[in-house]
């Protein structure tokens, strides 16, 4: 399963086999670190999936006009 792992990294690199198992654990620390990031990555896009949503607020004129209006560009009255 070793050699199977080494061979999915990249090119088998090194002087001897020796030296070719160190370069895969290094390889294989940094495709760790690049799936742990991806997941926080995705989580937090996740979490935050309806922070922007607008929301519809009913306002009625004084001609009795009912109308939604999405509260995110509303102005205050001053």
């Amino acid at each position: 399963m070793w050699r199977i792992w080494c061979y999915a990294l990249g090119k088998k690199e090194g002087r001897d086999k020796k030296d070719a198992d160190k370069i895969a654990y290094v390889r294989t620390i940094i495709m760790i670190q690049l799936i742990v990031t991806n997941g926080f990555i995705i989580a937090g896009n996740i979490r935050h999936w309806n922070d922007g949503q607008v929301s519809l607020l009913q306002v009625t004129s004084d001609i009795g006009t009912t109308v939604s209006v999405p509260t995110l560009y509303l102005a205050q009255k001053s």
